[in-house]
């Protein structure tokens, strides 16, 4: 934005300046038509019209000059624009391509929690109400992980090694006994990993 208002101020003070150049280059037109028609024939008039085409000159000089820079800085604001522009172009592709991949990435976690809910919910419905109803408050109090498994005599809910004594009573309890980790509080799911 700052390089477009650069480049449009440039394209208004050359237009200004050229505009400049041009009165001045009408009106010493004008001077010359006069001189050279014959129509001033006092010597003081003619000296004093030369002398003012002689400034308008140097003035359309100077002015001519003033143009010329203008052009130049104009000309690097435009190539300035340009650049951003490419980059800005460049940049939105990248946007564009990153929110197409998280569309996609939310559509297929979106079919993920939609399968997996399935999945709960028919497993749900074999396990007895208050066992669900334990686990549903569990896997509330602790961040959405009700039960943990107990691999190799450590609980992968809070990652902690059993005591003996733990992994004696766990080992002494019946196959559908609800065992809890003595450490995070969890339900913890026994399997031939359990290092019972």
């Amino acid at each position: 934005m700052a390089a477009q208002t650069e480049e449009s101020d440039c394209a208004r003070e050359q237009a200004k300046a050229e505009q400049d150049v041009d009165q001045v280059r009408k009106r010493a037109a004008r001077d010359q038509q006069r001189l050279d028609s014959g129509a001033v024939t006092s010597p003081k008039d003619l000296s004093n019209l030369q002398r003012e085409i002689a400034s308008l000159a140097k003035r359309q000089g100077d002015l001519e000059d003033i143009v010329l820079e203008v052009m130049e800085r104009r000309e690097a604001a435009q190539e300035r624009v340009k650049e951003l522009t490419e980059r800005v172009a460049s940049v939105q592709a990248k946007v564009d391509d990153a929110t197409a991949r998280r569309d996609r990435a939310l559509e297929e976690i979106d079919t993920e929690v939609a399968s997996v809910t399935r999945e709960r919910e028919a497993i749900a419905a074999a396990v007895p109400a208050d066992l669900l109803k334990f686990y549903d408050k569990l896997r509330e109090q602790y961040g959405g992980i009700g039960a943990a498994k107990l691999h190799q005599r450590t609980c992968q809910g809070c990652r902690q090694e059993l005591a003996i004594t733990e992994l004696n009573d766990i080992r002494a309890a019946a196959p559908d006994a609800v065992v809890r980790c003595e450490n995070c509080r969890r339900i913890l799911v026994r399997t031939a990993e359990s290092g019972l």
